[in-house]
């Protein structure tokens, strides 16, 4: 039997490299490829900070489906910048739900529709960055229907 090593520098320094390579593919990963994913876009004072909100009343009665109003209005225009930031307010004495008809996300604000139900006194509201048509209804109530139209700014 003879005394020579099975295994050379070589393999040594091979592994070595593999682990720096791996460090440095999940530090990147780590620091520049999620926060890349996770940010939110950029988006101009005026939007995030609008100078009026549009108000959505849930009036009473909306439960029931012999009653032509329940999202009032039923149609809002809404302009980025100006009143972007959208309210329902539930007047009746039945919980609702703002669910869009397909779904809908916004780069900044996330999914829109209300996360649950919206209880008797409560409101739901929503800042809508992007221009949009969103038609939603109510889940419980679906003859319950409203629609923004959202678009930019007319100056």
């Amino acid at each position: 039997m003879s005394n020579t090593p099975t295994s050379s520098h070589a393999y040594g320094i091979g592994v070595i490299a593999v682990i720096v390579g791996i460090s440095v593919g999940v530090a990147y990963y780590q620091m520049y490829y999620l926060p890349e994913l996770s940010a939110k876009p950029a988006v101009s004072h005026e939007i995030l900070e609008p100078v009026d909100t549009a108000k959505i009343d849930i009036i009473i009665g909306s439960a029931s489906a012999d009653q032509k109003d329940n999202f009032v209005p039923k149609l809002v225009n809404i302009q980025l910048g100006v009143d972007n930031l959208v309210v329902w307010t539930n007047s009746d004495d039945t919980a609702h739900t703002v669910t869009p008809d397909h779904r809908m996300e916004d780069s900044y604000s996330g999914d829109f529709g209300s996360p649950g139900v919206i209880k008797p006194g409560e409101t739901y509201e929503f800042l809508f960055t992007e221009a949009a048509e969103v038609e939603y209804h109510c889940t419980p109530h679906p003859w319950m229907k409203g629609k923004l139209e959202i678009t930019k700014q007319r100056f």
